[in-house]
């Protein structure tokens, strides 16, 4: 059974495993629970799954919603690249199902929710804490790249908590399988970075770019780039109008790590694993990979 089988070793014998892939999921093999959020396409549900007992998230979109703004296609897509992917700073998707008016996706549970909200609450984060994060998604985004996977879209919003204190990068909306560069313009303005901003081709950097972003964030409470008008960012963004005020007191070493991180030549941005090298890194990020508090 898919979900059980994260336990069980990995050696099935063929009949088991062609018995797992012909498994059909529907709706009467879960108990449903407390709604976990809700998201533009539907709601996340708690859910067990009565089989296993194993507690899943279930995420439940609409059909005509996601006809009606036309992305069926990138639900597809986001479906085959996160199934496919395993990592500790990556939620797993278990499977899918639909009946005629929803699609069901059957999702790890992160017990301690959205880091946004928790970014929210503390209004910035420790240098410890923002240190093992970025040091997790580093990590994360190392192994997406090892298999052509770029996320274009690592922001607060798109992190999860699971119950250890763990990262999990949890949306995959925008993320593209490729082996080459591409020009789209996707994510979430405070996190573009320059090359997708002037609409010239882009590679698996700009993860480093907004990996960038999300860190000044981390430890400022704000994005990097933000100003009133879309445009103002845009220019911002453009011209690396990096500033770094004076308060929360932050060390020489993570603005070190930042500035490095936001180059606007893609080729020049330090490198992921240069990232987990980097002084600031070693020096306060957790290495067993959970921030304890």
């Amino acid at each position: 059974m898919a979900i059980a089988a994260e336990t069980q070793p990995q050696e099935k014998t063929s009949s088991e495993t062609s018995a797992t892939e012909k498994k059909r999921w529907t709706l009467n093999d879960f108990d449903i629970g407390k709604p976990l959020g809700r998201g533009k396409f539907g709601h996340v549900y708690l859910a067990r799954e009565k089989r296993s007992n194993h507690i899943v998230a279930l995420k439940v979109l609409f059909k005509s919603q996601l006809q009606q703004s036309q992305v069926e296609h990138q639900l597809r897509r986001e479906v085959e690249i996160q199934s496919h992917l395993r990592h500790p700073n990556i939620l797993r998707l278990y499977g899918y199902f639909y009946d005629q008016k929803r699609v069901y996706l059957i999702l790890e549970y992160a017990a301690k929710g959205e880091l946004y909200k928790e970014l929210q609450k503390c209004k910035y984060f420790s240098e410890r804490r923002a240190a093992t994060y970025v040091a997790s998604l580093a990590r994360a985004l190392i192994y997406c790249h090892g298999k052509h996977v770029i996320h274009r879209d690592i922001k607060p919003e798109n992190l999860l908590i699971g119950a250890q204190g763990e990262l999990k990068i949890a949306d995959f909306g925008w993320s593209v399988h490729t082996f080459n560069r591409r020009r789209t313009m996707c994510g979430t303005l405070d996190y573009l970075p320059p090359e997708m901003v002037e609409s010239v081709e882009h590679d698996a950097s700009v993860d480093i770019w907004s990996l960038g972003v999300l860190c000044y964030e981390f430890l400022y409470g704000v994005p990097p780039f933000e100003a009133k008008e879309h445009s103002d960012t845009y220019r911002r963004i453009v011209q690396v109008d990096l500033k770094f005020p004076p308060k929360p007191i932050v060390s020489s070493a993570a603005k070190d790590l930042i500035s490095q991180m936001l180059v606007k030549d893609s080729s020049q941005r330090l490198l992921l694993h240069k990232v987990l090298e980097h002084p600031w890194i070693i020096q306060n990020a957790d290495p067993s990979g959970v921030y304890k508090g």
